[in-house]
């Protein structure tokens, strides 16, 4: 028990200490974001926003996903020259971080190949989920996936996959944020390629 507490306290700390982004820093690793019409055009219609950063948090391993229990958005996507069913499966929160959890299921005939587009690639982290970002629109705040350490020997606190998703495969994707304030009880969810997922339930 006293290793588990110490090591959330480990992660919080991490999560409220970072460092400079290109967007206004935000304690607990959001960024503030401008309210604009173009964004939130953007955002409804599928885009992806132009800021970048991540928000690192000093733990020395990934957190285990919650249990994934039902779909709260999901829908059916072209990415990659492939057809996609992308159904998000929980956004939790426990404490002070958020696991976002979702599968990408291939129901085409073609192979997915997901190259570099869900990462972050600034961080060198393109073979994950690294790129993706929770958005707090009332508000004018975005999450970024929790890190390790710095780079080049960072690491993502979410999934990791291959290059290719085979026709019929479903892929199990996770990632971790600092949590939303608890009166936030609705996020869009940038998936970058795969598209914004709107008001999605914070449980």
């Amino acid at each position: 028990m006293r290793k588990q507490i110490a090591l959330t306290l480990t992660l919080v700390a991490g999560l409220t200490g970072c460092g400079m982004l290109p967007g206004q820093l935000a304690a607990g690793g959001e960024e503030k974001q401008q309210a604009t019409a173009q964004q939130t055009t953007a955002q409804q219609s599928g885009g992806t926003p132009q800021e970048s950063g991540t928000a690192p948090a000093s733990q020395t391993a990934q957190s285990a996903p919650p249990e994934q229990t039902q779909v709260i958005a999901g829908r059916e996507v072209k990415a990659g020259g492939a057809d996609l069913l992308v159904q998000i499966t929980g956004l939790k929160r426990q404490g002070r971080v958020a696991t976002l959890t979702w599968t990408v299921t291939n129901k085409g005939e073609n192979r997915w190949e997901m190259t570099s587009t869900l990462g972050d690639t600034p961080m060198g982290m393109g073979l994950t989920v690294g790129g993706v970002s929770l958005v707090d629109a009332a508000n004018g705040k975005r999450y970024r996936v929790a890190y390790t350490g710095e780079p080049p020997s960072a690491r993502c606190m979410c999934s990791d996959y291959d290059v290719f998703t085979e026709p019929g495969e479903q892929l199990p994707l996770h990632a971790t944020f600092a949590a939303p304030p608890a009166d936030v009880t609705k996020v869009n969810v940038d998936l970058r390629t795969l598209g914004v997922f709107t008001d999605v339930p914070v449980s």
